[in-house]
């Protein structure tokens, strides 16, 4: 095509170059005549037609088209050799017929790339944490419960095993508690992998403990037999209630006669325990006589079931009684060790003043001492002031004095500081034990950690073992305050979550 366009440009300059001696004539030019001379206008010699512009107009045409001409092919000779080459064509569909739609690209498959697992957040691990440790805390103290039992029915030797298992699984208790100590009390916010560690050896050993409890669960059941004959079971229940019954009426009178020696602060451990004692006795009744109608019925499983229930409140009510009982005895002690504990804290504050410790400033130290004579003279006296007084309180007070101080010369100290956490111990943990559906997991955290400071003899370490008490006792009353008291005791079933699990659905 840009051939022929050069081609016919040619021919147009070619004719138009032509044209003008085609249209010449070559004859001699004939003169015309005029009628007169003009005598004013002088001749004017004749010009030539042909003009330079009759020869400019077809060179300028035959240089377009020669320009045209070399652009077209320089062109054509570009497109020519970057154009791809030319597929072949679908072949036409038959006359008649729709044309078939354009085949669609093919697209590449896509890349399925596995999903990712889900991490939960540090706070859902936290909480997962805080209820791995209560339920399994439930677990361990029901599980010690119910052996109890056991043992007065067959006796230590076949239960044996049994024991061994729940040691097993209060170490495990033991370690997840001690895990969750050190990470309420110090890993740093942004270490997020320490703490996520943290957490999830926590619930492992949790789980751990659970399933070595539910591992003898079912030899356990088998041993007991409560779901063929509960007869048995329900007269050893049936006695240890008569004899917790007895043993309230005691514990009444000996409320009565301690409030009348000692101040009211030292009755605020048990205060109301004698009422909650004598409550639980009256679920214990029902409960009990449902699971002997039962058992006469020949409904093994229910019997089993309300006679768990009835073992419990027998079991919380046994605690409260205790609490009272432990109480008197410790009020005595308290107050027959007071003078030899002001006798030594005196003795180790003279040796503290003539020694020269390199860990303590001497500013320090004297100000220390001083704290501690302030505190001693208050003590004597509130002992010589005539009125009741609270004997542990001011034992208690010795031992954190002359703490920071002592050098461990009067052994009467240790001995006194034993007394008081052992006490404060001892009452966190009874409290717990008898408020299992509504404390939480910081309580019994601290409650732990007490018990495992308890085994110190240095002074320090029983000191801690007081004060981590007094804080788990402190933080389970404001779980009960929170949620309010729990309306029956979980029921007594040795086993972990998977056992009791099967117990309730059974039940």
């Amino acid at each position: 095509m840009r051939v022929a366009h050069a081609a016919l440009g040619g021919t147009v300059g070619v004719v138009w170059l032509v044209l003008p001696g085609m249209t010449t004539i070559s004859g001699p030019p004939v003169a015309i005549a005029h009628p007169a001379p003009a005598t004013s206008t002088a001749a004017q010699p004749r010009e030539d037609e042909t003009s330079p512009t009759d020869l400019l107009l077809p060179l300028v045409a035959v240089g377009a088209a020669g320009l045209l001409a070399g652009y077209g092919y320089l062109r054509h000779t570009r497109r020519t050799r970057t154009r791809t080459p030319p597929t072949a064509e679908p072949p036409a569909p038959p006359a008649g017929t729709a044309p078939a739609p354009p085949a669609a690209e093919p697209r590449p498959a896509p890349t399925l790339l596995p999903p990712r697992p889900y991490t939960p957040t540090p706070d859902e691990l936290d909480r997962q944490a805080r209820a791995a440790l209560v339920e399994a805390d439930d677990c361990v103290r029901t599980s010690r419960e119910e052996l109890h039992f056991v043992r007065e029915l067959h006796g230590p030797q076949p239960v044996e095993p049994f024991a061994r298992a729940l040691r097993e699984a209060e170490g495990e208790l033991a370690a997840a508690f001690a895990l969750r100590q050190r990470y309420d009390e110090g890993l740093p916010q942004e270490e997020d992998s320490a703490r996520r560690h943290t957490l999830a050896g926590i619930t492992g050993r949790c789980a751990e403990a659970g399933r070595v409890l539910d591992a003898h669960a079912a030899a356990l059941d088998e041993l007991r037999a409560l779901d063929t004959d509960p007869a048995a079971a329900l007269g050893v229940a049936e006695a240890r209630f008569r004899a917790l019954a007895a043993r309230t009426g005691d514990a009444q009178a000996t409320l009565t006669a301690l409030g009348e020696r000692y101040a009211h602060s030292a009755l605020a451990p048990v205060v109301g325990y004698v009422e909650m004692a004598k409550d639980r006795l009256v679920t214990a009744t029902t409960r009990l006589n449902e699971a002997r109608q039962a058992a006469d019925r020949g409904e093994s499983g229910h019997a089993a079931a309300r006679l768990r229930s009835g073992e419990a409140a027998v079991a919380h009510a046994e605690v409260f009684v205790t609490a009272v009982e432990r109480l008197a005895r410790e009020l005595a002690a308290a107050r027959s060790m007071l003078p030899a504990a002001l006798t030594g804290a005196e003795a180790e504050l003279a040796a503290a003043r003539r020694a020269t410790p390199v860990d303590i400033p001497p500013g320090e130290l004297r100000s220390r001492a001083a704290h501690a004579d302030a505190v001693l003279t208050s003590v004597r006296l509130e002992l010589t002031g005539g009125r009741p007084y609270d004997p542990l309180a001011q034992l208690r007070r010795i031992v954190r004095a002359l703490a920071p101080v002592a050098t461990g010369r009067a052994g009467v100290l240790p001995a006194a500081g034993r007394l008081t956490a052992g006490s404060a111990v001892a009452g966190a943990d009874g409290f717990v034990a008898t408020h299992l559906g509504v404390v939480g997991a910081e309580a019994r955290t601290r409650l732990a950690a007490a018990t495992a400071s308890l085994r110190s003899d240095a002074l320090p370490g029983l000191v801690a073992a007081d004060a981590l008490a007094t804080a788990a006792r402190d933080h389970a009353e404001q779980d009960v305050r929170v949620h309010g008291p729990p309306l029956e005791p979980e029921p007594l079933s040795y086993g972990g979550p998977a056992t009791r699990r099967r117990r309730e659905t059974t039940a």
